[in-house]
This record gives C-alpha cells, structure tokens and sequence, in this order.
C-alpha cells in the first residue's frame, strides 16, 4: 500500500506543476508545486490554518 496518493493534479511534467496529495495513514492532504527547478511540498490549509483531513 503507498502511503501517499495523489488525488488532483494540474500543469505539465516540467512547468507549473499543481498536485495534491493525502496521506492515507492520517488523512492530512498536502500541496505540491513545481515551476521549474523550484518545488515546495506543505501541508494543505483550512481558513483557520488548520489540516485538511480527508476522511
């Protein structure tokens, strides 16, 4: 079983990549971005700066 799957993704392979990820051990989903050489990977927010957690 993989720990993390991706359930929305945007963008091309190499420019302005988009994805989000859960962890299907907690639920905590996580933001992806790539532009270019430059990538980041956060945990994904509510409005009161809480985890998203899919169910």
């Amino acid at each position: 079983m993989e720990r993390f799957k991706k359930i929305y993704s945007q963008g091309n392979l190499l420019h302005n990549v988009l994805e989000i990820w859960v962890d299907t051990e907690t639920g905590v989903n996580y933001v992806f971005h790539r532009d270019g050489n430059a990538a980041g990977f956060t945990a994904l927010l509510d409005k009161d700066g809480k985890p998203v957690v899919t169910p």
